[in-house]
This record gives structure tokens, C-alpha cells and sequence, in this order.
């Protein structure tokens, strides 16, 4: 017997701003991004063969070997796109239980993704949005490749479980799934009892975060056949500046 997926709840491009400010998260289907970032989809899918060449997740906690990833940071003030220079992801505990308190040097993206016009299209759209929200001001991203596979037998999407980022908005993007079940998408208010759940199923459907209003986990996945993965693109946009480990 299979369970049944719920299909995410999109919203009309017209109105991403005035639901993602009213309930703290929006779903827009692919072709919603295609229409608002200016970035067609077969472009976009032409990123998607850099996911197969992603390094093993050294730090995880629990021994998996279930996660790739690599990670770069960059600055989007208006129009200017900038990438900075490679720096750890850092974390307090106080959002990430599980892996937060340490440095974690992953290896960055690469060049030849991140020099595409389309991708400074997307990061320059996703700030307006954020800016739309919350005042026009610098942003700093984090952008994170991910490869969710079931070498153990699952794979954990978010080991840490249910939880914020310790940034101001948070984007899911995802790329592509294969022979999986599971990775079921659960949103919840902060401070109340609502709650969603849903399946990103369609390559580059997404999911935006208000990171003050909602916590956010995915469930884990399992095989269905050989050659199992869930990827995605996670970017995180923060103001002022960077999360570092800094101590007083």
C-alpha cells in the first residue's frame, strides 16, 4: 500500500507578497518562479547535472553518509550581486541543536554555476522579495547545494528536526527527486499551532520562509528503486550581516 502525497499549496504570483507576509511562508510552482525571476526553466535545468558532483557531508553527527553538499556566500544589495569570500557555515545551538556551535567548511559552489546570468537573476529577485517584506537593504545569502541520498538505507533531509535558520527568510528550491518516497515538507507557526505538510514533487517548485514566523522540517526518505535522491537548492537571506561564531 502507498501512501498518498499532498500536492503543495501554490500561490498566484500576483499575490506571493501578500501571503508570504500574511502567513509566514508561500509555495510557488515552477513556472510562478519562471514567470517572477525572470529564469526559464530549461535553464534552470541546465544547473542540475552540478548536482552529481557534490563531496560528502563530513560533519554529520550521526555517522550518515547520506548527505552531499556544497556551499557558497554572497551579498545582494539591488541589483549588485556579489560573492564574498569562502567562509565557514556557522550556526548557534540555539538553532541548530544537532550541528550547530562549529565551523563547517563545505566546498564551494561551482564557478561555473555560479557565474551564470540566471543565477545572479535569482538571487537579485529573491532580495527584492525579501526587501519587499522587510525595507530595501543589503542581504547576505547563503546558498547551499544539497543531495539527500539513501546510501544508509534513509536519508535525513533535516537530521536536526523541526527548526529555524537564525535568518530573516529562507528559500527551498527543488531540483529533482528520483525513485524516493518520503521527503514530506512540514511548515509550522512559531508561536502557535497551525501547521502544513506537503510534497515538493516538480523540479524547481519553491518554498519561501519567513524564518522569524515558521519553523520548518522535511521528512525523512526512503528508496522506491536503485539510484535514490532528493535534491535541492537552499538559500538563506539574513540582514546585517553573516551568522559567525563569535564570542564575547
Amino acid at each position: 500500500m502507498t501512501s498518498a502525497t499532498l500536492s503543495p499549496p501554490f500561490t498566484s504570483p500576483a499575490h506571493l507578497i501578500p501571503i508570504l507576509s500574511q502567513q509566514g511562508y508561500a509555495a510557488l510552482s515552477p513556472q510562478g518562479l519562471a514567470e517572477l525571476s525572470g529564469c526559464q526553466l530549461d535553464q534552470l535545468d541546465a544547473w542540475r547535472a552540478s548536482w552529481n558532483d557534490l563531496p560528502l557531508d563530513l560533519y554529520l553527527k550521526d555517522g550518515g553518509r547520506y548527505r552531499r553538499r556544497r556551499h557558497s556566500c554572497f551579498e545582494v544589495d539591488g541589483q549588485q550581486v556579489e560573492q564574498v569570500a569562502h567562509r565557514a557555515h556557522w550556526q548557534p545551538l540555539s538553532y541548530n541543536a544537532l550541528h550547530g556551535g562549529m565551523q563547517r567548511w563545505f566546498e564551494p559552489m561551482s564557478p561555473a554555476l555560479v557565474s551564470q546570468t540566471e543565477w545572479a537573476a535569482l538571487l537579485r529577485w529573491l532580495g527584492g522579495v525579501c526587501s519587499a517584506l522587510k525595507g530595501h537593504q543589503p542581504w547576505f545569502v547563503e546558498a547551499h547545494q544539497f543531495r539527500i541520498d539513501t546510501s544508509d538505507g534513509i536519508g535525513r533531509p533535516t537530521p536536526e528536526g523541526a527548526h529555524r535558520d537564525g535568518v530573516d527568510f529562507v528559500a527551498v528550491l527543488l531540483v529533482g527527486r528520483a525513485n524516493v518516497k518520503g521527503g514530506e515538507t512540514r511548515v509550522f507557526e512559531a508561536t502557535g499551532p497551525n501547521g502544513q505538510r506537503f510534497t515538493l514533487a516538480e523540479p524547481w517548485s519553491l518554498l519561501l520562509l519567513d524564518d522569524e514566523r515558521v519553523i520548518h522540517e522535511s521528512t525523512p526518505i526512503q528508496p522506491t528503486g536503485d539510484g535514490a535522491y532528493r535534491d535541492t537548492l537552499v538559500l538563506t537571506y539574513r540582514s546585517g550581516r553573516f551568522q559567525d561564531d563569535v564570542r564575547v
